[in-house]
């Protein structure tokens, strides 16, 4: 059951990114098909980025609030000392997400390569 569930969010992700950069790349060159091909591409990535690290900070503190809830159930007495730590703990695992935010925005709103991109493309 893992198998296919995996396989068919991978096919969605195939699907929908496919049709994502179709339809930004079906412009005439002069009018910016290339550089809406590069939008769609940052648009995708930004997307898949984002998502792999929500994903990855959310095991982490799934992780992180079991470890802290096994600690208090051996010891009642450290449970106001394990608080704190998983607490600063959590902090730091978010602000791992907020970073892929950040970069994700970066690509999608600044994008840095894309004036040299028109360029190669003849389009400045």
């Amino acid at each position: 059951m893992k198998r296919l569930s995996w396989i068919s969010v991978l096919t969605m992700v195939m699907v929908l990114g496919g049709a994502a950069i179709a339809a930004a790349a079906e412009g005439d060159v002069a009018k910016g098909g290339h550089v809406g091909f590069v939008m769609a591409a940052s648009l995708l990535a930004a997307g898949l980025g984002v998502g792999v690290a929500a994903s990855g900070c959310g095991v982490g503190m799934g992780h992180a609030a079991r470890g802290c809830l096994e600690g208090t159930a051996r010891n009642p007495e450290m449970a106001g000392k394990l608080t704190v730590t998983m607490f600063i703990g959590l902090a730091l695992i978010e602000s791992l997400t907020i970073y892929a935010l950040v970069v994700a925005l970066i690509a999608l709103y600044a994008n840095p390569l894309l004036p040299k991109l028109m360029s190669i493309f003849g389009l400045s």
